[in-house]
């Protein structure tokens, strides 16, 4: 029987977060809020993790990461790691965007807005009617209530880390961390094919190699 284990990665924001499912259905998680040194953690604690639950490397079917948005060298570190992992043990890689996560912690909803602080007085906004997602769209904050409005209507619902930049009246389901067992239910269910690990940044770096080029 082929394995079934999976294993999910987010470095994408203050947390470093590990989880595997077992084949067989059981699950552990490490977590750590860490703010930084997403590198230098993860690949130990997805050492301990293996330890912990008896797993061997080869065994992981499918590795699923974040790929934003969301901290961009965080993001980067992760990306990095899941691919590289994948590789060597011959599994799937794929690529989670965060506002899907986060829509789907949410649960069902006529209309939701899912928001990411990209800081400098935007916002990423995604919106999702009956379960279905529009792309992905960058605002300004300050036309953010318009821009919802003119999408969605009035009655809205909204979540993730940009709903604290909407003013008073806006129904904020107040869900910003994502949830591991979330992260391991998309990692079995999506279609590696349509969801390659491609990071999805808020905003280009601020940092520059010489010659002005930006990293990779």
């Amino acid at each position: 029987m082929a394995a079934m284990m999976w294993l999910a990665i987010d470095t994408t924001g203050e947390n470093c977060t590990v989880a595997l499912r077992l084949d067989g259905g059981t699950t552990q998680v490490l977590s750590d809020r860490i703010g930084r040194g997403h590198a230098e953690r993860l690949a130990p604690m997805v050492e301990q993790i293996l330890a912990d639950t008896g797993a061997a490397p080869t065994e992981i079917a499918r590795i699923g990461v974040t790929i934003g948005p969301g901290s961009f060298a965080g993001t980067r570190v992760g990306v990095a790691f899941a691919r590289g992992l994948a590789l060597a043990c011959g599994a799937r890689c794929i690529g989670i965007p965060n506002l899907a996560v986060l829509a789907r912690q949410a649960g069902p909803q006529p209309a939701l807005a899912v928001l990411h602080d990209a800081k400098r007085g935007e916002v990423i906004l995604q919106l999702w009617t009956q379960g279905e997602a529009g792309p992905p769209e960058r605002c300004p904050v300050a036309d953010l209530p318009a821009r919802i409005e003119a999408l969605a209507g009035s009655g809205c619902k909204v979540t993730g880390s940009g709903a604290a930049r909407l003013p008073d009246g806006f129904s904020d389901l107040g869900i910003t961390t994502l949830d591991p067992a979330v992260l391991l239910a998309m990692t079995g269910e999506l279609d590696p094919s349509g969801h390659p690990p491609t990071p999805f940044y808020a905003r280009p770096p601020d940092a520059k190699l010489p010659g002005g080029v930006l990293p990779a």
